[in-house]
């Protein structure tokens, strides 16, 4: 019985124990290493912070290096939960972040940067730090499998962040359904491309550590300079991405591939994307340049530790259609539920979609009320404590039982009396020659439904292609152009920055930088 994901971490560093677990643009460290160093932190932490106490936050100051993770399996030694802080946070909601964990210790894992008050470099505890068998061992053996893992803090509508707390069963659970739908082995390299604090870079971590693969953590000045990336992938041996729509839109987009057939260069095995809804152009572009890979549409929100769905792609997709996000993983139940509270079955319905399983996060941390809300109890079956999570997604049912996104139900509107999802509008103009990526807005104020999008200038093109698939009433009141869409930290379109913009940008077709 695994009680901890320490023991997937163990478990590979006694089948591999020379091989590389992770490393990043200038160091590596095996296995048997990575073990060593995780114990003189989660030692130095038990000694001189926690003092005994079990299953409180440690906040860890993240960048993209392996001194991240060592600090995140220090503190689990320690018997604690980490809590990562991302380097571009700003001040306020780092402390503020900080003040709702009240953490037993910060760690300062970033390569560079003022000194945080209060937070210890990491470089310290090493030098200063040697693993106690016999404390590490006592706290083991006090471990249990719905202890918390990790919170990571996302957004609040309120402007306070929520953290979303996950336990180790959730994390267990998860890998055993990768390594079970996707055959998940030792010889899988990941590329890492997703921040520390995204839940996307737990399933490079937890999935690698499951089968004795390596983790590779990428420069993020790789996606700056994206013509530098085939040879980053192919001389580090990466052959398993795990990564958002964006990331994989930028490869596409200035045609990183190119030249000699990218397979030859790459032996990509696993190409997974999760987080928006894909263009299909870029997909095709990736299917082209890789036929021999696997292609696999994840969907699920943080509160569900990462996916909760998956749709293997075996075959070429029009510019129009929907990549479905499939059927749910083993353990795991889904269904989609209309506004009555009635469970709905028959294709093409839309409902909001609801989940059910060992991958519900433990709830919000310090939120009662708001983890009550958004995991109530299943109304289906009441007779005893199981929750459920409505994610707040539309999705449907096709002709072939496959669930497909719809929307988010914040971006249904209600538009001179119809209503209408603006990503049914998007999906429609990313089929447009000449539209990369496109994003729609709605101005309340003026009632104008605002298009903008990256690619080349040409409202008429999308015009056209509007012409032939969706009512007149769904059209754009206003199209601009853009060079670059505003992005989030976690490279998914910022919504809200775009409104603000798009409000304010003339409706001309004219380039907006």
């Amino acid at each position: 019985m695994r009680e901890s994901v320490l023991c997937l971490l163990e478990e590979s560093a006694y089948k591999y124990p020379e091989k590389i677990a992770i490393s990043d643009e200038k160091r590596s460290l095996t296995y048997t290493e990575l073990v060593s160093e995780a114990k003189k932190v989660g030692t130095w932490i038990t000694k001189n912070r926690s003092l005994g106490e079990r299953n409180r936050a440690a906040a860890v100051l993240i960048d993209r290096n392996v001194e991240t993770l060592i600090a995140f399996f220090g503190i689990l030694y320690s018997g604690n939960f980490y809590a990562s802080i991302g380097p571009d946070f700003p001040e306020d909601r780092r402390n503020n972040i900080i003040n709702s964990l009240n953490p037993v210790c910060v760690i300062d894992a970033r390569k560079r940067g003022k000194d945080i008050e209060g937070a210890v470099r990491i470089s310290e505890i090493l030098e200063n730090s040697e693993p106690e068998a016999e404390i590490l061992s006592e706290i083991r053996e006090d471990a249990i499998d719905t202890d918390p893992l990790y919170t990571i803090f996302t957004s609040g509508s309120t402007g306070v962040p929520k953290g979303v707390l996950i336990s180790h069963k959730s994390v267990l659970d998860l890998t055993d359904a990768f390594k079970d739908a996707f055959d998940f082995d030792e010889d899988c390299v990941f590329g890492n491309q997703a921040p520390f604090d995204f839940d996307v870079s737990v399933k490079d971590i937890y999935n690698s550590l499951a089968v004795g693969g390596t983790v590779h953590i990428i420069p993020k000045k790789m996606f700056a300079m994206p013509g530098m990336m085939a040879r980053y992938l192919s001389e580090r041996g990466i052959n398993t991405l795990i990564w958002a729509v964006s990331a994989a839109n930028i490869m596409s987009r200035f045609d990183v591939f190119n030249g000699e057939k990218a397979e030859n260069q790459i032996k990509l095995r696993y190409l997974m994307f999760s987080g928006e809804v894909m263009p299909v152009h870029t997909l095709t572009y990736w299917q082209e340049h890789f036929p021999f890979a696997r292609f696999v549409n994840l969907y699920g929100p943080t509160e569900i530790t990462c996916n909760c769905t998956y749709y293997e792609v075996k075959r070429r997709f029009a510019d129009d259609e929907i990549i479905p996000i499939g059927k749910a993983f083993r353990n795991t139940r889904v269904f989609l539920m209309d506004e009555e509270g009635k469970k709905i079955k028959k294709p093409n319905a839309a409902g909001e979609l609801c989940v059910e399983g060992t991958g519900l996060a433990l709830g919000y941390w310090n939120m009662s009320e708001k983890t009550a809300e958004a995991f109530p109890q299943n109304p289906f079956l009441t007779g005893f404590g199981n929750r459920i999570y409505k994610t707040g997604d539309l999705a449907r049912y096709d002709k072939n039982g496959e669930l497909c996104y719809v929307a988010r139900k914040d971006f249904q509107i209600k538009h001179f009396g119809h209503r209408i999802e603006l990503q049914e509008i998007e999906r429609n103009i990313n089929a447009a020659p000449n539209v990369e990526r496109c994003c729609c807005v709605y101005d309340q104020e003026n009632e104008k439904i605002i298009c903008c999008y990256e690619g080349q200038e040409g409202r008429d093109e999308i015009i056209k292609v509007l012409s032939a698939k969706v009512p007149k009433y769904m059209f754009p009141q206003k199209y601009l152009f853009y060079t670059k869409l505003p992005l989030t930290a976690h490279g998914k379109i910022d919504r809200k920055a775009l409104l603000e913009m798009a409000v304010h940008d003339e409706d001309s077709g004219n380039e907006c930088a």
